[in-house]
């Protein structure tokens, strides 16, 4: 047993972190973008011609599940077997900001999307304002994207 933990604890502690920042993440945005589907299903019922603009609101909380994809890709340049347990390790840290903060920032901004749907259905005019909002939620998601960038290039091994 531990000549297997020497050998590839490293790569398991990386590929942890890889999974976690796709599957926490990701699967807020699926979940957040059925949200803003339902709400613009009803929509489009009674103004088809809407389609377009509501499709920008239910494709805002997919951003997250894509942030974190994009740092799972990142970390495959950095996966070998015999990596050290100190640099798999680092790998997992560096995956969490944006896996831990992915999840809540895609609710919210569904929620956001969602009532964004209501005000394109009351007032065409005034859907930039409901963009505004959910683009406030992006801001954090983005904060962790960097984040995680960051830490998973700050040290090379």
């Amino acid at each position: 047993m531990t000549e297997f933990f020497i050998q590839y604890g490293g790569l398991v502690f990386a590929v942890l972190g890889m999974a976690l920042v796709v599957i926490i993440p990701g699967s807020a945005s699926g979940k957040g973008v059925g949200m803003v589907g339902e709400t613009a299903s009803g929509l489009i019922i009674d103004e088809p011609d809407k389609f377009g603009k509501s499709l920008i609101l239910q494709l805002m909380p997919a951003s997250q599940g894509l942030y974190g994809f994009v740092i799972a890709i990142m970390t495959l340049s950095q996966l070998h077997v015999g990596m050290s347990l100190q640099h798999g390790l680092f790998i997992l840290m560096a995956c969490l900001p944006m896996a831990f903060v992915g999840y809540p920032t895609a609710l919210a901004q569904a929620r956001i999307a969602s009532a964004g749907i209501t005000i394109l259905a009351r007032n065409e005019e005034q859907m930039t304002k409901s963009i505004i909002y959910a683009v406030m939620v992006e801001t954090y998601a983005l904060l962790a994207f960097v984040s995680s960038l960051i830490i998973l290039n700050a040290v090379t091994f």
